[in-house]
């Protein structure tokens, strides 16, 4: 999971208010409902000593998510009077609360929000397509590719008068038209850097298309059906290559750590390859209830199992911090990247550790 939309998030001091808020409407009095929950989530941040500025600025968000009807579910990062990231889910969180501390903590949020990676989708015809290209970030956009010939689009049935003529014509215009959609699908994939292109839309339209994309595009390329599945199928394909790059970078973490090589286990020696900025790939638990601990200092990097190993690093004022929070920080920092590993999963109880970009034989997994 690529960390780099979080750095405007650390670029404030704390302290953080942390609300992941259920606002979720079944019932008559559901909007009553949502504004209670909000409400003991609020006294919660008060309770914690959240700053007032603070407190408003994510009473204002919620208050208006809950007066507009926005969304199900609300992350806040807030500080500095200030909300510095939110976003919105269809569905309530896992877990509702709200936490002040020195930093944001993320690791439900991350966990939830699941991979992200810039996708296409391509929906076509006879005439045409169109196509939507999204960014992890969640912005969107959308191109529309008409195609530059549309007579005759329908092949004549058999018996009509000169048919294998209008069939060949047919034939011509799809071809021509295809090409160009799948130029269009070249150019947005590259553009975007697309990890995944989907092509859904006419059967006949789809092959046509197929056979004109690119080969590098081609191979990350799948076909999905239109309709009222549509949403579904596409969020099928996504989350399996979700997986897809959880397992790999899980097996890249088991092989060279087993070889000895380019991998750490544990917190002790991954706190140390953070400190160097040698962790490419950040490998945590999904587990939002560890008791682990660390002590940070203001600079991402200031990470240590004590107070008094960072003020040995000329760090005055250290503060006790969850060992998550403090690693994706410094993670972010150093542009690595994170994988969650599923509570469930095959690798969930590796607790901690990483996969490093270059092999160091004072640190030991």
């Amino acid at each position: 999971m690529d960390l780099s939309f979080l750095k405007p998030l650390y670029s404030r001091s704390g302290p953080y208010a942390s609300v992941y808020a259920d606002l979720t409407r079944t019932t008559e009095d559901a909007g009553k409902a949502a504004e209670l929950r909000w409400r003991a989530l609020r006294e919660e941040l008060e309770a914690q000593g959240a700053p007032g500025d603070t407190l408003r600025a994510v009473e204002r968000t919620v208050d208006e998510d809950l007066r507009e009807r926005r969304s199900e579910g609300l992350v806040i990062f807030a500080a500095e009077g200030e909300v510095v990231h939110a976003e919105r889910f269809p569905h309530a969180p896992r877990a509702t609360f709200a936490r002040v501390s020195p930093l944001p903590h993320v690791l439900p949020y991350l966990a939830e929000r699941g991979e992200r990676f810039p996708h296409l989708l391509a929906t076509v015809d006879r005439r045409g397509g169109e196509i939507d290209c999204f960014e992890p970030d969640g912005r969107h956009r959308h191109v529309d590719v008409p195609g530059d010939e549309e007579y005759p689009i329908r092949k004549t049935k058999a018996g009509d008068w000169n048919q294998s003529r209008f069939q060949r014509s047919a034939e011509k215009v799809w071809r021509s038209n295809a090409k160009k959609v799948a130029r269009e699908i070249d150019k947005a994939a590259r553009n975007l850097g697309a990890e995944a292109v989907v092509i859904a839309g006419d059967p006949r339209a789809r092959t046509a298309v197929l056979e004109e994309i690119s080969e590098g595009v081609l191979e990350r390329t799948v076909e999905a059906d239109r309709g009222d599945g549509l949403d579904d199928d596409l969020s099928r394909i996504l989350e399996l290559k979700s997986t897809e790059r959880i397992m790999t970078v899980a097996e890249r973490f088991e092989r060279e750590l087993a070889n000895g090589e380019r991998a750490v286990a544990g917190l002790p020696t991954t706190v140390e390859a953070v400190r160097r900025g040698q962790v490419e790939s950040l490998l945590l638990d999904d587990d939002p209830d560890s008791p682990a601990r660390l002590w940070v200092g203001p600079d991402p990097n200031q990470v240590a199992a004590s107070p008094d190993e960072l003020q040995r690093l000329g760090v005055t004022d250290p503060w006790e911090e969850r060992a998550d929070a403090a690693l994706i920080r410094a993670v972010a920092a150093t542009d690595g990247d994170l994988v969650v590993l599923p509570a469930e999963g095959p690798d969930a109880t590796v607790g901690v550790g990483a996969v490093l970009r270059y092999n160091d034989p004072t640190i030991r997994g």
